[in-house]
């Protein structure tokens, strides 16, 4: 443990955060290296985010390439790599248009206006509300937080932004009666991340598209946590056989590097007009670099989603028999892909300090959930060492 810098992390950094005793200084593909030389395998991955692994290669390269070409530049003017991104990312979804900012807290925000602009130019002032899911999570800015079903992450920040309701997630008669003259928008998470990786019935998302399409409301679809090949395809509405009208995007969208898009149909996109949304680091051409290379990489042959989608039925099926083996310790396992958690009968947090200490990184959320988000390169291998760990963790 480095203690001194630790010390120091204490002293001068807001305490927002319960931080594991670990400063990591290096990282290369499934594993990352502490400032005191120990090693560990990352099945966080950044929380979803470094989906390539550490340090990717063409990831890196990209970022090297432009960084000497060009660092910074105003969206007052075109930006080559984000006319590149933008074009990607629309050519492989369902979207006509994309907006780049730097988070997936201010893609929400982007959405939630994008949204509320859209009824209001289309049909009355009164058409602002937005439906959310209890157990959600969508950011840590005030709207972005407001839409959170989770009281323990509002708590203290009152009063919050008017005009959002909760409905328990995959309940699709709680959300038909919450529907009213007023509901502009249903905002939901394909599966719940922080939520405790919930997944809905398979008809539940077909269900929730039409009742956007009966009531004139738009389909915003949170897939920060979700897409960029997290669930086995590139974005996870595409298990469900619809399409939303908007879809934010953030954590492994440039393999690490911070940016968020927004995307959305035409009809939606063409209420933004200049001077009704901005960025100054939004598209950024260091954002869009590193963003293009994890793309282009994740739609290269298909390999990696093909890959995910095997080792992640490996994976569950491998917490599934770690669960016979430990019933009284694991009620359920859960998840698609390598969004994967299994949810524990105690606290979860004893079994992550166990893990680190063991030279695994594992995350626990929802207190009892433990959430693995490994990098989508992940190997049997690595998975058999997690799972022998959990075994000899929970034997004793």
């Amino acid at each position: 443990m480095d203690k001194k810098l630790i010390d120091e992390s204490k002293k001068y950094l807001m305490n927002t955060y319960n931080r594991a005793p670990i400063v990591l200084r290096k990282g290369r593909g499934m594993k990352v290296w502490d400032t005191t030389g120990k090693e560990y395998l990352d099945f966080v991955g950044g929380i979803a985010v470094n989906c390539l692994g550490h340090c990717h290669p063409k990831v890196v390269i990209a970022l090297q390439k432009q960084v000497q070409r060009l660092i910074h530049v105003s969206n007052l003017y075109h930006i080559e790599p984000q006319i590149k991104l933008a074009k990607l990312l629309v050519e492989n979804s369902f979207a006509d248009k994309a907006f780049f900012c730097n988070s997936g807290a201010e893609a929400v925000e982007g959405a939630i206006k994008l949204a509320r602009k859209y009824s209001k130019d289309h049909f009355t002032s009164s058409k602002y509300e937005i439906i959310t899911a209890y157990g959600s999570f969508h950011g840590r800015t005030l709207a972005a937080l407001t839409a959170t079903g989770q009281e323990k992450f509002q708590k203290g920040f009152e009063p919050l932004v008017p005009g959002f309701k909760y409905v328990p997630f995959n309940d699709i008669d709680a959300l038909k009666n919450a529907i009213t003259d007023r509901t502009c928008a249903i905002l939901l998470e394909p599966i719940q991340g922080e939520g405790g990786i919930r997944i809905p019935s398979a008809d539940y998302l077909i269900q929730v598209r039409k009742l956007c399409d009966d009531n004139k409301s738009l389909l915003i679809l949170d897939e920060i946590q979700t897409g960029m090949g997290r669930t086995g395809r590139l974005f996870a509405y595409e298990h469900f056989n619809i399409e939303p009208d908007i879809m934010t995007l953030a954590k492994g969208l440039a393999g690490g590097f911070p940016i968020g898009a927004l995307l959305a149909k035409d009809t939606v996109a063409a209420v933004f007009q200049p001077g009704t949304h901005a960025s100054t680091f939004g598209g950024n051409p260091l954002g869009c670099a590193a963003s293009l290379a994890t793309l282009e990489t994740l739609l290269e042959d298909g390999f990696l989603l093909d890959h995910c989608r095997r080792i992640g039925k490996y994976f569950k099926d491998s917490l599934e028999k770690l669960k016979k083996d430990f019933p009284s310790y694991i009620a359920d396992v859960r998840g698609l892909g390598l969004l994967l958690g299994i949810e524990l009968t105690k606290a979860g947090e004893p079994i992550v300090e166990s893990c680190a200490g063991r030279g695994i990184l594992i995350n626990c959320t929802s207190g009892n959930v433990l959430r693995f988000t490994p990098p989508l390169i992940v190997t049997e291998k690595e998975i058999e060492h997690l799972i022998d760990t959990l075994e000899d963790i929970f034997g004793r």
